[in-house]
Order: structure tokens, then C-alpha cells, then sequence
């Protein structure tokens, strides 16, 4: 959920800046919003939030697949869902909001 959160931040602060639901969101006016540095700030803030999206997304692969590298050889497969269950998640609504 935070990767989603991230994500949505990226969106409106890089692609929807002068969006209503960025108004919105950030409590802030149309005009505050047509502001050319203003906008600069959101586009750099933007930036930022995908980076971190993408971050978590590898942060809960490299969980996935340390887990599914210790469960195979050790024969206890069921233990990847125990241990990795909540990254193999994160990963499967980051691909399905992103």
C-alpha cells in the first residue's frame, strides 16, 4: 500500500499536476497550482515518490526470491508463502494498480 501511495503521488505530482485531484489532494488552488516553480516543485517531488515505488517493488522481489532460494534446496516449499507472503502480495498490487 505504501508503493501504491508513492505511485499515486508520482502521478500527481509529474503528470496531473494542475489536475483537480492534485488540487485537492494537496489542499492547494488552481492558481497556486499554475504556478511554473510551483509545478517544477511537484515534477521534482514526483520524481522522487516513483523512485521510491520502484524501490519497494525490488526491496519485495529480493525477498521473494532469497526466500524461494532457501525454501526449494531445503524441500520446504510452503515456507516461501510464510516468509515471503507479504512481498509476493506487495508485488502482485503493485503490478495490478500500476
Amino acid at each position: 500500500m505504501v508503493g501504491l501511495e508513492f505511485f499515486y503521488s508520482m502521478f500527481l505530482g509529474t503528470f496531473a499536476t494542475i489536475s483537480k485531484a492534485t488540487s485537492k489532494t494537496y489542499n492547494l488552488s488552481s492558481e497556486e497550482l499554475a504556478n511554473k516553480n510551483v509545478q517544477v516543485l511537484f515534477k521534482n517531488q514526483g520524481i522522487c515518490n516513483g523512485l521510491l515505488y520502484y524501490i519497494i517493488f525490488f526491496i519485495m522481489l529480493y525477498i521473494t526470491i532469497v526466500e524461494l532460494y532457501g525454501s526449494i534446496p531445503s524441500g520446504n516449499k510452503p515456507i516461501v508463502f510464510k516468509q515471503a507472503g507479504l512481498a509476493i502480495l506487495t508485488i502482485i498490487l503493485l503490478f495490478v494498480f500500476h
